[in-house]
């Protein structure tokens, strides 16, 4: 556990806290500056996305991977948002996956890439996704190309505990009543990318995959994440999750805190979604 509370506890420490744009703008504004300065010192290029929202101007963080990687390939983009619920300190909702992105981030340094990887945190998600619709929105019009999206959103919490998982309503599939696996979600357009993912991913988490008709529209939890603004502008993407309410008692509350999150099922995923990125974008990639 020591290994794993050093590679996340640092990053959790720092981002746990309120960071929402009317309650504690202070706070969102300092998580952002703080991704940014972390990312910079992994030697990442790293910009800003500006849009404007809530009658302010608000920012998405990117840091892209640029060292030897062959530009003429379309990037893959791996997002997790930075903002909060008012309320909540937002430790799996979603300093889970901040600190997950962070270190995929971290132990890709020394790879040799030949695909650009994108790393997003997106601002506003809690805010109907204000963000990533923004960022989306701008590679529709500007006609940019991207492989496909990886969204994170809670990948911090699980138990081991029959009863431990509820079921959403509506899924058309059996789902395990032991709240230990990440589901990956796509809708028909990112059926590809979604089985690709799960075959990367498995070796080291247990995986749930999930395809569901059109935008999810049939089914709306399925769309209560970035993933769904690149959905709607025709770009392929999956959400990873622990599906939130439906196992973490704590979602949205003032006790999401930092002891409420499995580091090692944290590690299972960064480790899971680094394999992702090989596949994707390794030097010896098929494509």
């Amino acid at each position: 556990m020591s290994a794993h509370t050093d590679r996340f506890t640092p990053h959790l420490e720092h981002i746990i806290g309120e960071r929402h744009p009317d309650s504690s703008p202070g706070a969102l504004r300092g998580t952002a500056d703080y991704l940014k300065q972390q990312f910079t010192s992994l030697g990442l290029t790293t910009a800003l996305h500006e849009f404007s929202a809530w009658g302010g101007i608000y920012e998405n963080v990117i840091a892209t991977t640029s060292q030897n990687t062959d530009s003429s390939l379309a990037p893959l983009i791996l997002a997790a948002h930075y903002d909060t619920a008012s309320g909540s300190p937002g430790a799996d909702d979603n300093a889970s996956a901040l600190a997950v992105l962070l270190d995929v981030a971290r132990q890709l340094v020394p790879v040799p890439l030949q695909r650009p990887v994108r790393f997003i945190a997106f601002c506003l998600e809690e805010e109907n996704l204000l963000g990533s619709r923004a960022y989306a929105a701008q590679l529709s019009a500007t006609q940019q190309a991207v492989l496909g999206a990886i969204v994170l959103e809670c990948v911090g919490y699980a138990r081991v505990e029959e009863g431990s998982q509820k079921i959403p309503p509506g899924v058309p599939m059996t789902v395990p009543t032991v709240g230990n696996f990440l589901a990956v979600i796509g809708n028909q357009g990112s059926q590809a990318l979604t089985m690709a993912v799960e075959q990367a991913m498995r070796p080291h988490v247990p995986i749930v995959p999930l395809v569901v008709p059109g935008n999810g529209e049939l089914l709306p939890d399925t769309r209560r994440s970035d993933h769904t603004s690149f959905w709607e502008q025709g770009f392929p993407a999956v959400m990873l999750t622990d599906t939130a309410n439906f196992r973490n008692p704590h979602y949205h509350q003032p006790t999401d805190t930092l002891e409420t999150l499995n580091l090692d099922f944290m590690a299972s995923v960064a480790d899971a979604v680094t394999a992702v990125v090989m596949a994707f974008a390794g030097s010896t990639e098929g494509s």
